[in-house]
């Protein structure tokens, strides 16, 4: 009955969601349609929207927005994906020019039914941006791609700003949040980015679903320890009633207190509120 009732916590005051200029929106919309392109600003049905397509950047989901993995947490759909479009790299690099974003958060749904999961078109992705905005930087937000050096490897050698993997939360939680994602190897993909580039490393993980205290300071040291640089922790938002239930809504005061410790133990960047996610204020991060 207890978790039950989780799933009827009444959202608190602070996760009030500022509104945005209508005209400054359409703009930006107009331009990804015209595109076929897609955000994960809209597919993940992200909290900072309205804010960040008002300042005009959005993050950009490549290789379609169909995953073939079924993650508890994620309000992207899951099924059978279309074939990768191969013009896809191009539409992305035209889009980031005409938007005239200066820092591009590309991030994509898992595709483990490509060969290589996709790591050709993130590289073209990547190379296309580069070529249309020369003075864009870049984070690239990727999947696990199974653990697979050789792909991770292709990514890494598009030269993009910041690589980010998420975790997403806990080891304790894992299975039941991520489903087949695994910790560890989450884990080794950053590490090895760590150990094989010069480029800045990034992790997130949601809180509310259960985790404890103690969980949260054990991940911050697994994350250290494999030379992540930034992290991003916000607060657990229940896309709908399919998805796992908030367990916890935890304060802006806890938040705070934990970002400081977040820094106090190392880390380079901390973004530490509510509503942050993994691309909120991506620019500071490089």
């Amino acid at each position: 009955m207890e978790k039950k009732a989780h799933k009827y916590l009444k959202k608190p005051a602070w996760l009030r969601i500022k509104l945005t200029k209508a005209h400054d929106y359409r703009k930006v919309k107009g331009t990804l349609d015209e595109g076929g392109l897609h955000t994960i600003c809209e597919s993940g049905a992200c909290p900072n929207k309205a804010e960040c397509w008002g300042e005009g950047t959005a993050t950009f989901m490549i290789l379609g927005d169909v995953c073939t993995r079924s993650c508890r947490f994620c309000n992207v759909k899951t099924g059978k994906p279309l074939a990768p479009d191969p013009d896809e790299p191009e539409k992305v690099g035209r889009a980031v020019n005409k938007m005239g974003v200066k820092h591009c958060v590309l991030t994509s749904v898992d595709r483990d039914d490509l060969p290589d999961g996709g790591a050709t078109i993130w590289a073209n992705t990547i190379r296309a941006v580069k070529n249309h905005s020369p003075q864009t930087t870049i984070e690239a937000l990727i999947p696990d791609f199974k653990g697979k050096v050789f792909d991770i490897q292709t990514v890494i050698d598009a030269q993009p700003e910041v690589i980010s993997h998420n975790l997403e939360t806990v080891r304790r939680l894992t299975k039941e949040v991520r489903v087949f994602a695994n910790y560890d190897t989450s884990l080794k993909v950053l590490e090895y980015i760590a150990k094989n580039s010069q480029i800045r490393t990034k992790s997130g993980i949601m809180l509310g679903l259960g985790e404890t205290e103690e969980d949260i300071l054990q991940t911050m040291d697994d994350l250290l320890a494999v030379k992540c640089q930034v992290l991003t922790m916000g607060q657990y938002l229940q896309p709908s009633i399919k998805h796992l239930p908030v367990q916890k809504y935890v304060t802006p005061a806890d938040f705070e207190r934990l970002g400081n410790m977040a820094r106090e133990k190392g880390f380079k960047f901390v973004e530490s509120a509510p509503l942050v996610r993994s691309s909120y204020h991506a620019v500071n991060h490089i």
